[in-house]
């Protein structure tokens, strides 16, 4: 069955616990390793240099994962929306990004070694790309009227996945391998089952014409303009870049998500290093950290969706977001404390939480081309994954510089505030149209 952009129907509570159960194997593939597993291999408290080096050699290695999903996303965003396969437009890379960050997983945990770490850890965010392009695309594919809500449960499952995955490990004093391991099983599993079950419909695709920048704006396109007569319009390469709005909405989530990993991804070496925690008890204080995270990171994921969905007033919600993180950044840089930390990590998961789910939704509003879904949505991604990535080699550098952590966040607050500054831009006329009247 064909379904066109107006006619699709909503989708149920079947469909959103397969979709959010997919994003939280996801994230919990990406991010316990970040958070938890990766500093524990490339730990280097005994080494000559002492812990500094391992801060750098976590900071590389995640930085090498980042560019391979900024080369891999769009790319197979682009071959999932020309694919046309038994299984269906997405599944096949759903499955085969599954499946790739799975075997990843298990190269990672017998690696010896930053340089064979770093090899495996590409592997991972080559599978994490492909797949999250594929179910990235979903959205845009299958809903209209439910796309903060779908933003919602990716924000929610990401902190869960985190605190999950995090949570198992600690609580059952799981060691490196084993971790590993089981997240592979998780990614295995969880995604084969989503890729699977989840519709994959056939969708009107027939290439959309170049538009004028303020096509979806009647009320500021000059009523005479028109293509000339015997030209007929063609579609742009690449159409989603030349919409300035779109590139503010991606150009902000890049610099914020810079600032959220400069303040989330070396939190077990603040914990150690910083705050002088006891080595013994820090996997506990990070989760207790990350469970608060969580905590609100999911309640401004789904109020934040569900607001945007019921307000259509996009634009507003994610720059006060990014400000709030900026907040939180601040806090961390000028009251070092663990009571301190806590109260930064419950800002930082509100301000993070609405930032992610509600950029996501405005960024599906902006895209142009039913054809292009996938394609235009994994740079949307890599953005998102290239700032968590950056960000901690960007504050390994910045750790190194002074042998601390207040330049960390300092820097951290200043993405956030540049951030917010440049989703600004974009117009509130177009992020307050729903999709729908957005094309007609």
């Amino acid at each position: 069955m064909t379904h066109s952009a107006a006619s699709r129907p909503r989708v149920g509570a079947g469909w959103f616990t397969l979709f959010t159960l997919a994003w939280l194997a996801l994230w919990a593939v990406q991010l316990v390793p970040i958070q938890l597993l990766l500093p524990l291999q490339l730990d280097t408290p005994d080494d000559a240099d002492g812990w500094i080096a391992g801060v750098i050699w976590s900071g590389v290695v995640l930085a090498a994962g980042g560019v391979a999903s900024i080369v891999v996303g769009p790319i197979a965003g682009a071959l999932s929306d020309r694919t046309r396969s038994r299984l269906g437009r997405r599944r096949p890379w759903a499955l085969g990004g599954s499946w790739l960050a799975a075997a990843a997983l298990v190269a990672t945990a017998f690696a010896d070694g930053p340089w064979l770490i770093g090899a495996a850890w590409i592997g991972v965010s080559v599978g994490f790309a492909a797949a999250s392009a594929a179910f990235t695309a979903l959205i845009a594919d299958q809903l209209t009227t439910q796309r903060g809500a779908a933003s919602g449960a990716v924000g929610s499952a990401q902190a869960l996945g985190l605190v999950v995955g995090v949570g198992v490990i600690a609580l059952l004093e799981l060691d490196i391998v084993t971790g590993y391991l089981l997240l592979a099983v998780l990614m295995a599993v969880v995604g084969t089952v989503a890729a699977l079950l989840l519709p994959d419909p056939v969708v009107d695709v027939s290439p959309t014409p170049a538009r004028h920048p303020d096509a979806r704006h009647p009320d500021t396109r000059d009523a005479t303009a028109h293509e000339p007569t015997g030209h007929p319009a063609r579609p742009r390469r690449l159409e989603a870049l030349h919409d300035p709005d779109f590139l503010w909405v991606v150009s902000g989530r890049l610099v914020v998500n810079i600032g959220n990993g400069l303040g989330t991804a070396l939190l077990l070496f603040f914990l150690l290093y910083g705050l002088r925690r006891p080595a013994a008890g820090a996997e506990d204080d990070l989760l207790l950290l990350i469970l608060v995270y969580t905590v609100f990171v999911v309640l401004a994921s789904v109020a934040g969706g569900w607001l945007s969905d019921r307000t259509q007033r996009r634009t507003g919600i994610v720059v006060a977001s990014a400000l709030i993180q900026a907040v939180a950044a601040v806090v961390l840089a000028v009251a070092p404390a663990y009571g301190t930390t806590l109260i930064a990590g419950a800002l930082l998961g509100v301000g993070y939480g609405a930032f992610t789910s509600v950029g996501l939704a405005l960024a599906t509003d902006l895209l142009p081309s039913e054809a292009d879904h996938a394609r235009d949505l994994g740079i949307v991604n890599v953005a998102a994954n290239l700032g968590q990535l950056l960000g901690p080699l960007v504050g390994a550098l910045l750790v190194a510089a002074v042998g601390g952590f207040w330049l960390l966040f300092a820097a951290a607050a200043a993405f956030s505030v540049a951030g917010a500054l440049m989703t600004a831009r974009v117009r509130p006329a177009r992020s307050s149209r729903s999709p729908v009247a957005a094309r007609r």
